[in-house]
């Protein structure tokens, strides 16, 4: 099976600190891969490299075999990749329809409105579409995120702390949502919730000072001396 993004050797240094150190990463269509690893890890700087939002000092990045390392976030975008961020990015004084509908806008849909509410309904907020962005709870402020990157009909919807802040009911219906999502879309899940993480992930990745320590089923990441030594707890 050909990867859907791919990074070979991967690098970006500040200083002294090695945030990404030579990352070589696969992921495959229609998988949910979880990225997982302590604080400090560099799992938000991969992603961001992954993204286009911040650039490599080394290393390439392919997108279906095309190379994107260069490419700007916008440019990403476009060809298929969305990214949620760990700080909700909501336009806060907008309504949640309007947040919604300007990503469906820059697909360049015609079906605007139904395209929005489907979106909205898919998260389960239908009824709060007037209602100012900043007005909502912080969990669903979370999911109002996460209906802008699926209103972008992405190939590859990154996931950074979307469980952050949800209730627990919220939490399972966020992972029914997830599973809903594949094969159309292949998901990369940055989260601490071990929960969360073994129950959706088809394969996890562990990152730890900036490189790979493994990557596997939830099994035989659970089953990793070295990931139980590392992060687990074991």
């Amino acid at each position: 099976m050909a990867a859907l993004i791919e990074s070979r050797d991967l690098t970006l240094h500040f200083g002294g600190l090695k945030a990404v150190d030579g990352v070589d990463f696969t992921l495959n269509p229609g998988e949910i891969h979880a990225l997982i690893g302590p604080n400090g890890a560099g799992k938000t700087t991969f992603v961001s490299l992954l993204s286009g939002r911040r650039l490599p000092q080394s290393g390439t990045i392919l997108l279906a075999g095309e190379d994107i390392t260069r490419l700007p976030a916008h440019a990403r975008v476009r060809k298929g990749i969305a990214y949620t961020f760990q700080i909700t990015s909501i336009f806060p004084r907008l309504s949640v329809f309007d947040n919604v509908a300007l990503a469906v806008q820059s697909r360049g849909s015609r079906d605007l409105a139904s395209r929005t509410r489907a979106a909205l309904a898919r998260l389960g907020l239908h009824g709060l579409e007037e209602q100012e962005a900043q007005t909502l709870s912080y969990g669903h402020q979370r999911l109002l995120e996460v209906a802008m990157g699926l209103a972008l009909d992405p190939k590859l919807l990154i996931l950074d702390e979307p469980t952050q802040g949800l209730a627990a009911s919220e939490v399972d219906g966020f992972k029914a949502l997830v599973r809903s999502l594949v094969p159309q879309t292949t998901v990369l899940l940055i989260e601490h919730n071990m929960e969360v993480v073994m129950d959706l992930a088809t394969r996890i990745t562990v990152l730890t000072f900036g490189r790979v320590l493994a990557t596997g089923t939830p099994a035989e990441i659970r089953a990793n001396p070295a990931v139980q030594e590392a992060y687990l707890g074991a």
